[in-house]
């Protein structure tokens, strides 16, 4: 990564890594990654050439973080290619990659959840740990995500807000923080 300082490489290589125990393709991550913490926006060239990953690779890669949304193409006057900037607020980018991750993700496994428990509960009694079990797995994911949904409505303000009373939270509940 012939431009980077130690800093940016460094956290650049760690995306990437990240990104593989997410689920996501390293090079997809680490464009991401070098996009976010870019202060202009890059085109597939000069990322191809920071990264030192083929132009293909690059733009497979930033088609991807697109149906994400988190990258977007910009056009810069007297330039005909293509640049492409990265969401920067970090709130708003967690958000929308939580979203595309319950659309991805977590949707299916409901929909089959309740397929299953559904055509399990025509069976019979036969099947009747497997319905219990599976009942409980879908209340869980339903839960889940309907605390998702009421997370999700929060203006970044709030959540901010949310996220650092979580200790207040607790006291509040009467929860001790290992229980």
């Amino acid at each position: 990564m012939p431009s980077l300082s130690p800093v940016t490489r460094k956290f650049v290589l760690h995306w990437g890594e990240m990104g593989t125990r997410w689920g996501v393709n390293r090079t997809v991550a680490q464009v991401h990654a070098l996009l976010y913490l870019s202060p202009k926006p890059l085109d597939a060239e000069e990322i191809s050439k920071t990264l030192s990953v083929a132009r293909s690779n690059v733009s497979t890669s930033l088609r991807e973080l697109e149906s994400w949304g988190i990258v977007k193409p910009v056009h810069l006057l007297g330039d005909r290619r293509e640049h492409y900037e990265s969401m920067k607020d970090v709130w708003e980018m967690f958000r929308v990659i939580l979203e595309e991750r319950k659309r991805r993700e977590i949707d299916p496994t409901l929909a089959i959840l309740r397929e299953c428990v559904e055509e399990l509960g025509k069976a019979g009694p036969a099947d009747a740990h497997t319905q219990q079990r599976l009942k409980e797995a879908l209340v869980f994911f339903e839960s889940a995500t309907s605390l998702y949904e009421e997370v999700r409505r929060l203006p970044v303000g709030a959540l901010r807000g949310f996220v650092k009373a979580k200790g207040k939270l607790r006291k509040l509940l009467g929860t001790s923080r290992s229980g």
